[in-house]
Parts: C-alpha cells; structure tokens; sequence
C-alpha cells in the first residue's frame, strides 16, 4: 500500500484496488456504497444522486452521504470524489482537505 499512497501522492492515477478494506462492521447498503465509490476515476467526481442511482436506491443521496461518513479509509475509498449537486459538499476529515485532494487530482484549482 506503501508504493501505491507513494505514487498517488505523485499524481498518477491509482485505483487501490489491490488492498483490501475490511468492511465487516459495515451495513451491505455501505459496502454497496463504498464499491461504487471506489469506481469513480483518479481526477473525476460524482455527485451523492449518482451514486445512489448506481447502486439502484436513487433517492438515497443522504444515505450515501452518511455511508461515506463513516468510510474506513478515505483515500482507497475515495469518497473525496463524491460531491453534491450544487457543490463539493461534506468531508469527514474536513472540506479543506477534500479540496486539497480534489486540485491534487486536478479537478479543482
């Protein structure tokens, strides 16, 4: 995991989908939630709408939001790539770091 945060850390895209998260204090409507986060791209978003579309619950955009709260590790589970509608929303570990990962990836400035 090591080498991987290294090279995201030096801007290639890495998706981190070699390491394994435990996820079994997690609901299965989490585990659903974290899956499809982990899918969004290095230097892409999507809004908490989408992801709830994507696991097939689309009017859960607040229980998507909650599900990240509580996400175990936030750069594998990149839930700093989700954002709301009309803005960057939440971060649990603080709106100024989800902007500083979001212009890491290049997708603010």
């Amino acid at each position: 995991m090591a080498d991987e945060l290294q090279r995201y850390f030096r801007g290639e895209p890495v998706t981190f989908r070699d390491i394994e998260v435990d996820l079994s204090e997690a609901t299965e409507f989490e585990r659903s939630v974290y899956e499809a986060t982990r899918a969004i791209p290095f230097g892409k978003v999507a809004t908490y709408g989408q992801i709830a579309a994507a696991i097939g619950k689309p009017n859960a955009q607040r229980a998507v939001g909650r599900a990240l709260g509580k996400n175990p590790t936030s750069i594998v589970i990149p839930c700093h790539r989700v954002v709301a509608a009309d803005g960057l929303g939440g971060f649990t570990g603080g709106l100024h770091w989800k902007k500083k990962l979001l212009r890491h990836e290049g997708v603010l400035r």
